[in-house]
């Protein structure tokens, strides 16, 4: 599978660069092995850089993850919705068999735009609606299960009983990892304080450093965060050697000594039925979630911070919530 990224959208001016965070998978040609080449295009527009470690990194991940794709293109750091909606159109109008709006931002232009190509398919997130149009399916993430996984842990190991959260904007997988969060902490261990900081801001890296030193100078020994701004707390935690938990992707390589665990986004786990479904004529329509149950969400720990007990109590949350057996509240 080709990969190509469009750094800057401007009349469809494509780059051509192959993708770093897939250069492992690549040979010089950018060429990836995917199990089939049928000449099935799909074309990404995501908000952010497609190596955030965070949130546009796990949808670039996730459709490089899938088979009987023959190329992939992606139009990245659309954090101005009417670039990302001009990317989208275009991208229809090209005839791409499916088109990937990465951003909750993004719903109004696609509600707009799919209907003007009722013989594309397209899929936004993380969000349920598909506007009830046949055309558009939706997918999003149960990241509270994750958020509770990795709330439990970090309350096992805080030693001064005080945790921090940056959060960007309240609403959809990031609102749900942070009351998750919230929840497995405060239910894990009783006392513990989880102090959180919205910052109004996916982006803002240097407020997100000021709230992570907010947290650090409150006592926080342990700070999580997420969307892409996180690379700014990530920092601070660094500095002050607070431990760190991430979300959306693995976030070892932003601090090798305080990373714990990450809670990863698989979304190829529901994209690959999509692409099957398109292929089959079924253009989509529908929702989907991922779970840690059905493999969406996978807890993936740094094997280089010590997680002692903690880990332990993650493995069996990751089961018990999988089984059922713990509700996160979310």
């Amino acid at each position: 599978m080709q990969v190509r990224k469009n750094r800057k959208f401007l009349g469809l001016v494509v780059l051509s660069a192959v993708l770093g965070l897939l250069a492992g998978a690549c040979g010089s040609d950018g060429e990836v092995a995917t199990g089939g080449d049928d000449g099935f295009r799909i074309a990404i527009v995501a908000p952010s850089a497609s190596n955030d470690l965070a949130f546009s990194q796990s949808i670039v991940d996730g459709v490089g993850a899938l088979t009987g794709v023959s190329a992939v293109d992606v139009t990245d750091g659309t954090f101005i919705v009417d670039d990302a909606a001009a990317a989208i159109r275009a991208y229809a109008g090209e005839g791409y068999d499916l088109v990937i709006a990465h951003g909750s931002q993004y719903g109004g232009s696609l509600q707009e735009i799919a209907p003007d190509f009722p013989d594309v398919a397209f899929a936004w997130g993380t969000s349920a609606d598909t506007f009830g149009l046949p055309n558009v399916s939706a997918y999003t993430a149960a990241s509270d299960q994750g958020g509770y996984v990795m709330g439990a842990m970090a309350a096992s190991m805080t030693s001064t009983g005080i945790i921090g959260v940056i959060g960007p904007i309240a609403v959809g997988d990031a609102k749900l990892y942070v009351d998750g969060f919230v929840n497995g902490a405060t239910e894990s261990v009783t006392g513990i304080t989880v102090n959180v900081n919205y910052i109004e801001s996916f982006s803002d890296v240097a407020l997100a450093a000021e709230a992570a030193q907010g947290h650090v100078a409150n006592g926080a020994d342990i700070l999580t965060g997420t969307a892409q701004m996180v690379v700014g707390a990530t920092g601070v935690a660094a500095e002050h050697g607070a431990k760190w938990f991430g979300t959306q992707s693995n976030q070892t390589a932003l601090g090798p000594d305080i990373v714990v665990a990450s809670q990863v986004y698989k979304w190829e786990v529901v994209l690959q039925g999509l692409v099957n479904g398109i292929k089959q004529g079924d253009l989509g329509g529908e929702s989907h979630t991922i779970t840690l149950e059905n493999g969406g969400l996978a807890i993936e720990f740094n094997e280089g911070v010590d997680a002692g007990h903690a880990r332990k109590i993650g493995e069996k949350a990751v089961k018990d919530i999988s089984a059922g057996f713990t509700e996160t509240g979310a």
